[in-house]
């Protein structure tokens, strides 16, 4: 009879794992399947056991492949399994091209008489998975904001980054969920990034694997009114919960499809993008709407001088631009007052009220948008699952 010998953590089982195990199997005719307790996994490898250890044997005893099942007890990062492996006497270890260890490994094989196998890591059916990957997943928020932004677009996108700027934005609500998701299709509002987060994907990876920046899954993630310093990942300089600007947000629908990845490549002039944030970056840090204006205003002429279409002015708004680089989708208007954006949206059906959303604790919480404006936008048939 030929022993094959596998180790690891095992944290979360799923597919990933479930190949692992028939590939090794084929490798012999007994599976021995070894992890270590979760007092150990926790000391070795500052990993918190998902299950307990009788929950996780019972389940890896269940599977069809697997002979046996022992825990590995030996404090040592590279080969926690030894003991185990000593007493199962195994002709075969296997492990897979990314192992950390493998010459500790090769060398313990060598003592002992067994074979090394370094099996490819094959994903079942064609997609890889891991168990940090269905972590993010439960951890994912049920209930997102998305965001504006003020200023310092594209200085998020790590190969137009100047080191001493910024991008400026903020999160809003009402917030979005898997099931209700009432903006439009290319909204220009982080959409992709919201997606991503709540679906628990590695969302900063996600946006800049689509040619734009990290500014849309930073600031949905972190919530508040945000300054980040422009470079190739996202660094946090300062926020605020950006509650001097509930009451003075609105954002117009202006019905023309948004796309950001398909216009990174255009011209634009990168020196007043950063002057334009730098004052942004000015009024969020005094928490006076004025001053963001200025800098939002200044944010406008240069996506007018891109070629995109001049925006109508809204009731008495201070200051407007486009969300995103996207020459479309909905544009952001900025109010003085409370009173001066409620007669706004009473002027304008394209126009809806959004409110700095600021998660406070961890908490998950959904914020609906109110019955009025949701009638609104039945009537101009916004699909619920747009994003």
């Amino acid at each position: 009879m030929k022993k094959v010998f596998v180790s690891g953590a095992f944290n979360v089982l799923h597919a990933g794992h479930i190949q692992f195990f028939k590939d090794a199997k084929a490798l012999g005719d007994y599976l021995v399947v070894s992890f270590p307790p979760a007092d150990l996994l926790w000391k070795l490898y500052d990993k918190k056991s998902v299950l307990d250890d009788a929950d996780k044997m019972a389940v890896l005893q269940s599977l069809s492949m697997i002979d046996e099942v022992v825990l590995s007890t030996d404090e040592d990062v590279a080969l926690s399994f030894r003991s185990a492996f000593m007493q199962v006497q195994p002709d075969v270890l296997a492990i897979t091209t990314d192992d950390l260890y493998t010459d500790a490994k090769r060398a313990l094989c060598e003592q002992c008489g067994a074979q090394l196998v370094i099996m490819d890591k094959r994903p079942p059916e064609g997609r890889a998975t891991s168990s940090t990957e269905v972590v993010d997943r439960i951890k994912a928020p049920a209930h997102v904001p998305l965001r504006v932004d003020f200023a310092g677009g594209w200085l998020d996108v790590p190969d137009k980054a100047i080191p001493g700027e910024f991008v400026v934005n903020c999160s809003v609500s009402p917030t979005v969920s898997l099931k209700e998701w009432y903006y439009r299709q290319g909204a220009g509002m982080g959409g992709s990034g919201g997606w991503s987060v709540l679906n628990g994907w590695d969302p900063v990876r996600s946006e800049l694997g689509l040619g734009v920046g990290w500014q849309d899954p930073a600031v949905i993630a972190e919530t508040g009114a945000c300054v980040w310093c422009s470079g190739p990942r996202p660094v946090l300089e300062f926020k605020n919960t950006g509650e001097f600007l509930r009451g003075k947000m609105a954002v117009f629908d202006t019905r023309i499809k948004h796309d950001t990845p398909g216009l990174a490549s255009l011209e634009r002039n990168y020196g007043k993008i950063a002057k334009a944030a730098r004052v942004a970056r000015l009024g969020v840090q005094e928490q006076d709407v004025s001053v963001l204006a200025v800098g939002v205003q200044l944010s406008y002429q240069v996506q007018l001088e891109e070629g995109m279409l001049p925006l109508e002015r809204i009731g008495d708004s201070i200051a407007h631009k486009y969300c995103g680089g996207g020459h479309g989708g909905y544009a952001l208007y900025l109010y003085e007052t409370e009173q001066a954006r409620e007669a706004a949206l009473d002027s304008c059906e394209f126009l809806y009220p959004i409110e700095p959303y600021c998660r406070t604790f961890g908490k998950d919480e959904p914020v609906a948008w109110e019955s009025k404006y949701l009638e609104r936008i039945f009537r101009q048939n916004v699909r619920k699952d747009n994003f």
